[in-house]
């Protein structure tokens, strides 16, 4: 019986300890990311954005308070007066006093705008506002999509060029077995073993350097997106996945699109709100009509006996016109202070157009170079391991000589990195581009917009 208890209990521990061991694994399962899934996780919860949209609230809700505004208000009155001194006045020679010592007003009062150009105008402001709020929410994940992109693009290189130089170490300590057997069989000579071993040793701090550029790249994209730095990773695919569609997504690129860029748009809708503010300060001479009543019971008493009191209702109902005359020289100097604004925001925003055009030829002339340079690399890149194979052949039958393996082993991974590098390069620049463009968007704007407004 005892044997049996104990059998069992080794067979509830090895089952909690299998347990423990597949949780543990689980818990350790790398998350694969694609591009459209780290910018998905970036967006979801990262608190640039966040901010961004609440921003957008904010605006709409100053936007309805204006419009308040033009709703009637209601309020209503109480008062209670107590007269120390009647009012007294003569009249043919005698003398009488006024009012009760008890006063006692209830009311209510009503108030509508009729015509209030200036409130008017503050509602479209107020809602030129909110457009630009959603630029600038457009604005910032324009640049998260352009970090993640690039951040992710980088991590495919870091990855590309580690498995480069690994596989170039492999070979190289591959060769190094062979010329070190030739070497024990007197075949070839002690030189050609320590260069074989010093090319093993030159290699491994490139491949060290590698894989914690690898690592640290890692850790930039994990931050970008808002991912627990131990949170394990892998990306998916290479840079030479992109290769194919390079050349038919630079001649899809529209230079026209530059007027959406999310600077030029947001200095646009500056310039809006101060027209507008423009508009508020000429309407400010223009006269304002309001409608104005009143509802009341009024009592006048001389005791505190509240049953006896009686109650007279009052009503009246009028329309006020309210006409600017002066007011100095305020308006005008406003006016003058929003004018030279508009004149500095025409200027940046010329300025700025000019820049943009810059950035713009930049990104396409490196893209145009960077496809120039992965079909010259790809050739390059053949050309080596055919020179390599060459090579490896002649030191085998002995006509060739370490260096010679060397050098072919060397161009071959150099060409293999600049290949990746050419591809890396056409990649930022493409995402830099669309950025200047505007097209660099992981959420419909329109859509959001819509959203952001019901």
């Amino acid at each position: 019986m005892n044997k049996m208890n104990s059998f069992l209990c080794k067979k509830s521990l090895l089952v909690i300890a299998a347990f423990l061991l597949c949780n543990g694994s689980q818990a350790q399962e790398a998350l694969r990311l694609s591009l459209i899934k780290a910018l998905e996780v970036a967006l979801s919860d990262n608190p640039t954005i966040k901010v961004a949209d609440k921003e957008i609230e904010k605006k709409k809700y100053a936007n309805k308070e204006i419009i308040a505004g033009l709703f009637p208000k209601i309020s209503a009155s109480g008062g209670y007066t107590y007269t120390i001194k009647k009012q007294t006045f003569a009249m043919m020679g005698q003398t009488y006093k006024v009012g009760q010592s008890n006063n006692y007003n209830v009311g209510v009062n009503l108030s509508l705008p009729l015509f209030a150009p200036t409130l008017k105008k503050s509602i479209e402001l107020s809602a030129k506002d909110i457009e630009l709020a959603v630029e600038s929410a457009r604005s910032s994940n324009q640049d998260l999509v352009n970090q993640v992109t690039k951040a992710y693009y980088q991590l495919l290189l870091a990855q590309d060029s580690y498995e480069v130089l690994k596989k170039s170490y492999s070979q190289s300590e591959a060769n190094y077995e062979v010329v070190n057997n030739k070497f024990k069989q007197g075949v070839v000579s002690e030189y050609d073993k320590i260069r074989a071993e010093v090319q093993v040793r030159n290699l491994k701090p490139s491949v060290i350097s590698a894989e914690n550029a690898v690592n640290l790249t890692k850790l930039q994209l994990k931050v970008l997106i808002g991912l627990d730095a131990n949170q394990n990773i892998e990306i998916e695919g290479n840079l030479a996945n992109y290769e194919n569609s390079m050349c038919a997504e630079a001649l899809n690129v529209d230079t026209a699109m530059i007027d959406n860029n999310t600077q030029l748009k947001q200095l646009k809708l500056q310039n809006d709100m101060l027209d507008k503010q423009l508009q508020i300060n000429k309407s400010g001479y223009l006269p304002s009509v309001a409608l104005s009543s009143q509802y009341s019971y009024i009592s006048m008493n001389e005791n505190f006996k509240f049953g006896n009191y009686k109650w007279n209702p009052y009503s009246i109902v009028g329309v006020t016109i309210s006409v600017p005359i002066y007011e100095g020289s305020a308006r005008l100097y406003k006016k003058k202070q929003l004018q030279l604004q508009m004149d500095q925001l025409s200027l940046n925003t010329l300025n700025l157009r000019r820049n943009l055009d810059v950035q713009m030829k930049n990104y396409m002339d490196n893209i145009q170079k960077s496809i120039e340079q992965v079909s010259s690399n790809k050739e390059s890149i053949r050309l080596a391991e055919k020179g390599c194979l060459i090579a490896q052949k002649r030191y085998e039958v002995g006509k060739g000589t370490i260096l010679e393996l060397n050098d072919s082993e060397l161009a071959l991974t150099q060409s293999k990195l600049a290949y990746n590098q050419a591809i890396f390069d056409y990649l930022s620049a493409k995402t830099d581009l669309e950025k200047v463009l505007g097209k660099n968007q992981a959420v419909n704007p329109s859509q959001k917009n819509e959203e952001l407004k019901k």
